[in-house]
Order: C-alpha cells, then structure tokens, then sequence
C-alpha cells in the first residue's frame, strides 16, 4: 500500500501518556464519529506507549495489559473498525520502549505477527533504547519487512526523532511516514522550533513518505502529558496553519471528546486540510526570509493553484514584507495576474501583477490560495 495523503488521526501520548485504557479508546472512537472528525478525514485511532504488559507471555509474544484491556486488542480493534476507522498501536525498535516497556528488538517478525492478528491498521515505531551496536537504517527496514510479510496493510510510522537524517533514507527503508525530531511539547517555541528545524527537509515530502512533525497540541492549553504551560488560540491557529501547509501527517494530540468548540472548528477546517490532503502531494518551498524570523513558503496544488504562506516569528508587526509573483514563476509581463484568497477569513484581492506587500501581525502569519489568471 502506498499512502496517496498524510495520515489524519489522533493518537493517546500528547494528553494521557501512561493513562490509558479500552474505554479512553471506545469514548474517542466513538466521538470521532459524533463530533464530526471522521467526517472531516481523521481516520486513525493510534493507542501510544504504555499499552503492554511489562513482559512478554511464555511464547515470546506481546500482550496487552490486561488492567487497562481486560477485552485484549482484536475487541478494541474491532470496536474501532466498526465506526469506519482505523486502529493503531506503538513499539519500538529497542529492546524496550521509551517508557520502559518490551520492545520488538529481535523480534520483528513475531510482533508483526501479532499487529497483525489483531486487525492493526497503523504501528508508531519508536526509537528507545536501540542498542549502540545496531543499525538504525536496517532496524526499520526489517520491521517494514516484517509488516509487509502479514500480507495486511499496515502504515509503518517510524519515529527515530530526526537521527541520521531519515528524511533521506527512510522511504528506501519501507517506512510510510518518519518522524523527523523530539517530542513536542504544547508551548508556542516547541512547534516554532520543530519548523525552524524541518522547513528545508520537505523536497522528499509526498505521496508514499511523509515527514512527521509529531502529533498536535491544538486544544490541550497546558493540560496533560506534554502540557508544559499551554499556548492561546492564535498560537494553536498558526501550529495546524504550519502542519497543514506543510504536508506532515495531522494527528490529534488533544483529548476529541471534551475539545473546546474553537479548536474542534480549526481542525475540522476543510479549507486548511483541503491544503494538507492536496492531490498533488507537492511539497513546500522557500519563496524568501527576513532576518530568520519571517519565511514565506509556496507550495503547488492541484489543478493549477499555489498554495502561499508567510509566517511571523518576531517580536514585532512586519508591514510591507514583499512577495515578488516571479519568485512562484509567474512574469510581470506575461499577461497573467494573481488572485490571493485568504485561506482563513476567504477574503480575496486581485487580480494582481507583479507582486504584492504582505502585513504580518506580531507572531502572525498568512496564508493564500493563489490562483493565476489570464488577465
């Protein structure tokens, strides 16, 4: 299976870490449907670290805690699949996982396995206590060996935090979609910095292989696993704005059921996914930067249209941040205009020639669909 879009989902780490359980994953399952996500293209339910128990059973196999999922996995996957969506579950290629839990070092192909008798959709591999001596590249590689081997179609999700530049190999190696840094955490410099870092590795970006910028905090304002302090609406606007236009896989890191009605509509907003889930699968690049602290982006869509970010890191309003139309190939004199919508509020200018000035608020940003016509 190739994936033709980035993965849309939520996954149980950002807000619950450890404290999970069968019914934290029916009650979600269940208010993906209601609340209108499933609608809006989330499909995946991904259960994180913490689900197993601390030691394998006298086959060697993985088993699920039996506290926290006294039905087993097949029972919550098919309660998952009953609802239209997916279902998907972490390991690691380290002998544990990041929170100290078996991991599938040495035991690919059994694991793989069992993923699959359980009716597993999507696996999160994770990078925690790989051995030194092991190669990381052939580590992945034998897990996406593995999972192919099911004969089941199983997302591989690998997640090595950025090591060895995996924006390079990783599609070679089977993987589906790569994480390419550290945990995030729900604070305004966390995403910002996850973008400084990742903005230039985006040329592999596209259909089959998907950079992951990690799952979003949009909604969770401090609370929860990776809370650390929270961040306002405007900032959460600007983080799904930048995992949108980017083109990384959108997760869901909040909790669905009790998301305030102001972040549920952002991340339901079908103009900014439309942007995300674009047919082309072309990734962004750099149109221009200011003093490192203001980038534009453009990035081709379907069907003729360009997609065209500017965002604001510094500390100040930015008046007049121009934007020259030959910079996204298209000549002053080429008898073509450029209209830009407003991707947020569908306000539209143009058609215009040649460029344009862009307002940027303090720590805002713009997006536009530009679409070029013949004037």
């Amino acid at each position: 299976m190739m994936l033709k879009r980035p993965i849309m989902g939520w996954n149980t780490w950002n807000t619950f870490g450890e404290k999970i359980n069968e019914e934290l994953i029916m009650q979600t399952a269940d208010a993906m449907v209601e609340l209108g996500y499933r609608d809006a293209g989330y499909e995946y339910v991904i259960i994180d670290d913490c689900w197993s128990a601390k030691e394998r059973d006298g086959e060697k196999r993985l088993v699920a805690d039996s506290v926290k999922f006294p039905h087993g996995m097949r029972y919550l996957a098919d309660y998952v699949h009953a609802r239209g969506l997916k279902f998907g579950m972490y390991s690691d290629c380290g002998f544990w996982t990041c929170a100290g839990y078996p991991g599938s070092f040495g035991y690919e192909y059994a694991d793989a396995e069992t993923f699959a008798d359980w009716g597993v959709d999507y696996l999160k591999y994770d990078y925690g206590y790989f051995p030194e001596s092991a190669d990381t590249k052939n580590a992945y590689l034998t897990m996406a060996q593995a999972l192919r081997r099911t004969g089941r179609d199983i997302v591989l999700a690998a997640c090595n935090w950025g090591a060895l530049e995996p924006w390079n190999w990783m599609r070679s190696r089977g993987a589906d979609t790569y994480r390419s840094t550290h945990d995030i955490s729900d604070r305004r410099q966390s995403f910002i910095e996850i973008f400084r870092s990742q903005w230039g590795n985006f040329a592999q970006n596209g259909g089959g292989c998907y950079n992951d910028l990690d799952m979003l905090t949009v909604g969770m304002y401090g609370n929860g696993n990776v809370g650390r302090g929270g961040c306002s609406y405007e900032d959460y606007v600007m983080q799904f704005a930048i995992w949108a236009f980017m083109g990384a896989p959108l997760i869901i890191g909040g909790d669905v059921r009790n998301m305030d009605e102001a972040c549920r509509q952002l991340l339901q907003n079908r103009a900014l996914i439309g942007i995300n889930q674009d047919a082309d699968n072309r990734p962004p690049f750099k149109v221009n930067s200011y003093w490192d602290e203001c980038f534009t982006l453009a990035r081709l869509l379907e069907g003729g249209d360009m997609a065209v970010a500017a965002f604001n890191f510094h500390d100040k309003l930015i008046d007049g941040a121009p934007l020259s139309f030959d910079d996204l190939g298209i000549r002053s004199n080429s008898g073509y205009g450029v209209i830009l919508t407003n991707v947020l509020t569908g306000e539209t200018r143009g058609p215009l020639v040649g460029g344009t000035n862009l307002v940027l608020d303090e720590g805002g940003f713009v997006l536009y669909r530009a679409k070029t016509v013949k004037l």
